[in-house]
């Protein structure tokens, strides 16, 4: 029996944790044709939960998404703009990542599905456009997401997943792994290469270390001091500490100069001119995130002279899903769970996550 109402977290506008109300009696959507109702088991806190509730994808912000603005939210003219201009529709359940069970189904979905457990690629695609115009509908954000009992979604967004990992651990994949597979697969990671992987503690960095590790790559981590235990046990084979004033050096002293391969980047910011300055001639520079900045300084004669691609992944095709799928099924990804909040305190786990303090993921449990 599928209830009328549900609790839910409900997004009210742009800004602080203020804007994020628990409610009881929201309604519980109901499966258009094509698409499936899951019963959200759990989900987990994603930068771009709090880049939506702040409003910082809006084109004028140009600063580092700090603590501060992640709590308070900014105050911009067109915070209600994301990127690609398309202005958001609140009330918004917001929640990127979901794992849960499929509950019923709408027109065309075949009803045998109904019971499966799940986990849901956040990107909805349209098929019929170029891969860069496909994902602009993005699980809650244009859409409501996990941050509630039920969600609707596309079926072909639900994909089965046969493993004895948690409900917690589960909601860990979707939007940090799939994200990470992405940059892996469009930079073409491969086996005996070096991989320098910023914000290593992080979602999707811990994830970029972990999925270079199973291409057999050598893999050069960076992140605060305090966290350097775990993240040599994701499998980092070298470590620099965040607070490193000169990333470039520290580089050259572990493995030699200009011996990158690739960089998977997720923080931006001032650092990126040392980032490029590490890379090989030919190598390959790939970004899924700036939190510490998104205008950054570069030196254009690295673009230039060694020949460097540079790739920006916002909204990863469906075959890193499938792929992400495999290495959980097969046993080879087990994600790091940081901490667990219940949903009526997820303003609570949203203040945690923006403390940057946690290693891995940071876990919505949704079903009581």
């Amino acid at each position: 029996m599928v209830p009328e109402v549900m609790r839910a977290m409900v997004l009210t506008g742009h800004g602080g944790i203020d804007k994020l109300v628990y409610r009881e009696d929201y309604p519980v959507p109901s499966p258009a044709s094509g698409q499936v109702l899951i019963r959200v088991k759990a989900s987990s806190v994603n930068n771009t939960d709090i880049n939506t509730r702040t409003g910082w994808y809006a084109p004028g912000v140009t600063g580092a998404l700090t603590p501060e603005i992640g709590l308070l939210g900014l105050q911009q003219e067109d915070a209600d703009m994301t990127w690609d201009r398309n202005p958001l529709g609140f009330p918004r359940v917001q929640g990127a990542a979901i794992a849960g069970e499929i509950v019923a189904v709408g027109e065309g979905v075949p009803a045998d599905r109904t019971g499966e457990r799940v986990i849901v690629d956040p990107v909805i695609r349209d098929a019929r456009l170029p891969r860069w115009a496909r994902g602009v509908v993005f699980v809650g954000s244009e859409c409501d997401g996990g941050y509630a009992e039920y969600a609707a979604v596309a079926a072909e967004n639900a994909f089965p997943v046969r493993t004895e990992l948690s409900d917690a651990e589960l909601a860990c994949f979707p939007c940090a792994y799939s994200t990470a597979e992405e940059m892996l697969q469009r930079t073409q990671v491969s086996e005996g290469e070096t991989v320098l992987v910023t914000g290593a503690s992080g979602g999707v960095g811990s994830a970029n270390v972990q999925l270079a590790r199973l291409r057999g790559a050598r893999v050069v981590a960076v992140a605060g001091a305090s966290k350097e235990a775990a993240v040599r046990e994701l499998g980092a084979d070298f470590f620099i500490p965040r607070e490193e004033g000169d990333l470039a050096g520290a580089v050259h002293r572990l493995v030699g100069e200009r011996s990158v391969d690739v960089v998977a980047d997720v923080t931006g910011g001032p650092a990126l001119t040392d980032m490029l300055r590490v890379l090989r001639r030919g190598g390959r520079y790939v970004t899924g995130g700036a939190i510490a900045g998104p205008v950054p300084p570069i030196d254009l004669r690295d673009l230039i002279y060694k020949d460097l691609t540079m790739i920006g992944v916002a909204n990863p095709e469906r075959d890193s899903f499938v792929e992400l799928v495999r290495h959980i099924e097969s046993g080879e990804l087990r994600p790091v769970v940081d901490k667990v909040f219940p949903l009526r305190e997820l303003p609570r786990a949203h203040e945690y996550f923006v403390r940057k303090a946690h290693v891995g993921k940071v876990v919505i449990a949704v079903s009581e």
